[in-house]
């Protein structure tokens, strides 16, 4: 295969992958034995935002988010704040090298993100609903 047909497979696949994400069914979940039912969207907003570090509970708040690699992260924050990771990015960055706060732990892979939420009570993700398992509880729902 040339050059200019392995740059096409590579691109369709790729496009392929994002209309998969755009698809993406993304809930907000938290670990079961958390004891949180629910969370709104603008707390949710905030906890990945760095503005809340805790929950409505007053129990420590811990953001996780998703590999970027993965286009669920792309997704999860088009629909949160209607931004792209270049937008979320550049807020980081605005307020990290400011010190006024840091962004969300960042897993390396969608597994480590499973096994992290798993063992921590006060852990936020976002993930496809069908990787949600007993060890976890949907907190916030984005579908109609």
């Amino acid at each position: 295969m040339n050059l200019a047909s392995t740059f096409i497979v590579a691109t369709l696949i790729s496009a392929t992958n994002a209309v998969d994400v755009a698809r993406a069914d993304v809930v907000v979940v938290m670990n079961a034995q958390s004891g949180v039912e629910r969370l709104s969207a603008d707390d949710v907003t905030n906890i990945f935002l760095g503005r809340y570090r805790r929950l409505p509970s007053g129990a420590n708040a811990i953001a996780i988010d998703q590999p970027t690699e993965s286009g669920l992260k792309a997704e999860f924050y088009r629909q949160l704040v209607n931004k792209d990771l270049a937008e979320i990015n550049s807020y980081w960055a605005r307020l990290y090298f400011s010190g006024k706060t840091s962004p969300p732990n960042q897993a390396a892979t969608q597994s480590e993100v499973l096994n992290l939420l798993a063992r921590t009570p006060g852990g936020v993700a976002y993930m496809e609903r069908k990787q949600v398992d007993a060890r976890f509880k949907i907190v916030l729902d984005f579908s109609p």
